[in-house]
């Protein structure tokens, strides 16, 4: 699989380039606004949860990429809670009853966000576990890249609040490194298998879909973080409070 992780590594450089993420480490921005978009992300988040618990794992196989695979799915399948935790203390979770939550998370400025939980399931639902895997070195690829610059963010804005951010932060970024796939002996193991040209193939087109669809999310993540701008007020009163301090 030596190949297929390189090409997941190539991608993922080429990922990190993207617009979305030279707008979250531009610090002339208030680093709030710079993960403004965060209530966008919540159907994915979410869907996540469910991806980890009905489509990635199979019980009691005996394939040992399927072993793999179920082990990081009991590993991944709670992160939404720290998503939830975190909008509460970005102050991002507003005032809107049932109806209006519903009408944003399956609204235009989030349709990108719904399709990934949807491509992800296509890709990986009875798919051969090699194919599974794919996704999820691909999925984990990308999420490297957005947790290193929001985890930066976060420390930011808890040198401000003095609250600290698991999801977006270090704590989710130190927990995304920790699993049990990127550990020297699973990586050793995966790079001394050998796919045939038609797997090597398939996994390329589900790994260039993956990636496809995440920068057209962070394309829709940064058009809503530009035309909306959150109440900085909060921010500005405890950044000027540690101005008087220092």
């Amino acid at each position: 699989m030596q190949e297929l992780l390189v090409y997941i590594e190539n991608k993922k450089q080429e990922f990190a380039q993207l617009p979305l993420f030279d707008f979250m480490q531009d610090q002339t921005i208030n680093p709030r606004q710079r993960l403004s978009f965060a209530p966008c992300m919540a159907h994915y988040v979410m869907s996540f949860g469910d991806l980890n618990k009905y489509v990635f794992p199979v019980n009691l196989s005996d394939n040992l990429l399927q072993q793999i695979v179920n082990e990081y799915t009991i590993e991944d399948s709670n992160h939404w809670q720290w998503f939830l935790i975190d909008l509460e203390q970005l102050e991002f979770n507003p005032s809107w009853n049932f109806t209006q939550s519903l009408r944003f998370i399956w609204g235009e400025e989030t349709k990108i966000t719904r399709q990934i939980a949807y491509q992800v399931a296509a890709y990986t639902l009875q798919a051969d576990p090699v194919i599974r895997l794919a996704v999820i070195e691909a999925l984990e690829a990308t999420g490297k890249v957005f947790f290193l610059i929001s985890s930066s963010i976060a420390s930011e804005i808890q040198e401000i609040t003095k609250k600290k951010y698991i999801y977006f932060g270090n704590s989710h970024l130190q927990a995304e490194n920790e699993h049990a796939i990127f550990t020297s002996e699973i990586r050793k193991l995966l790079i001394e298998i050998e796919l045939t040209d038609s797997q090597i193939q398939k996994c390329f087109d589900v790994v260039d879909g993956i990636f496809n669809i995440f920068s057209r999310w962070t394309n829709e993540l940064l058009e809503y973080a530009l035309k909306h701008r959150v109440e900085l007020e909060t921010y500005q009163e405890a950044q000027h409070k540690l101005t008087l301090l220092n």
